[in-house]
C-alpha cells in the first residue's frame, strides 16, 4: 500500500473522531459525507449515520471516562478512509482540502506547534522529514 494514502487515512480517521465532540462537528461530518457522495454515491447516507452513531458512542465513552473507545473508534475510521482511498484513489486530493479546510478546527494541545510534513520519493531517493531537531548519521 502507498504510504502516503496510509498516512492520510490515519490523518483522516484522527481528524473526524477529533471533531467529533468539538463545534466544527457538523462541518467535519458533512465534508465526511459530500467526500463519499462525490465518489461511492450509494454510500453516502450510510456513512453519515455511522459517523453520527459514532459521535454518540464517544460522547457516552467520555462521560463514563472509558478512552480505549475513542482510540478503537478512531482505528475504525481510520481503516474505513484507508478502504475508501484504495477503493476510490482520485478522491486524495478532495480529502486533503477537506482536511486542510478542518485543521483550523482542530483543539490545540498546550505548548503545541502544528507541522503538516509531506514528501514522495521514487527510486532510490530518501527524504529525511522532522518538525525539530534532527540528526542523521550515515556510514
Amino acid at each position: 500500500m502507498d504510504p502516503e494514502i496510509a498516512a492520510l487515512a490515519g490523518t483522516a480517521g484522527t481528524t473526524v473522531v477529533t471533531l467529533m465532540v468539538t463545534n466544527a462537528w457538523e462541518s467535519a461530518r458533512d465534508g465526511m459525507v459530500a467526500l463519499w457522495r462525490r465518489f461511492q454515491p450509494a454510500r453516502a447516507e450510510s456513512v453519515g449515520e455511522e459517523l453520527e452513531a459514532g459521535r454518540e458512542e464517544l460522547l457516552l465513552a467520555r462521560r463514563a471516562g472509558d478512552a480505549a473507545s475513542e482510540a478503537e473508534l478512531t482505528a475504525e475510521w481510520q481503516g474505513r478512509v484507508r478502504r475508501f482511498l484504495l477503493a476510490q484513489p482520485e478522491a486524495a486530493d478532495e480529502l486533503r482540502r477537506i482536511l486542510d479546510e478542518l485543521n483550523p478546527s482542530l483543539p490545540e494541545e498546550p505548548g503545541t506547534q502544528r507541522i503538516h510534513l509531506r514528501a514522495r520519493a521514487s527510486g532510490s531517493a530518501r527524504i529525511y522529514q522532522a518538525g525539530r531537531d534532527q540528526h542523521i548519521t550515515e556510514r
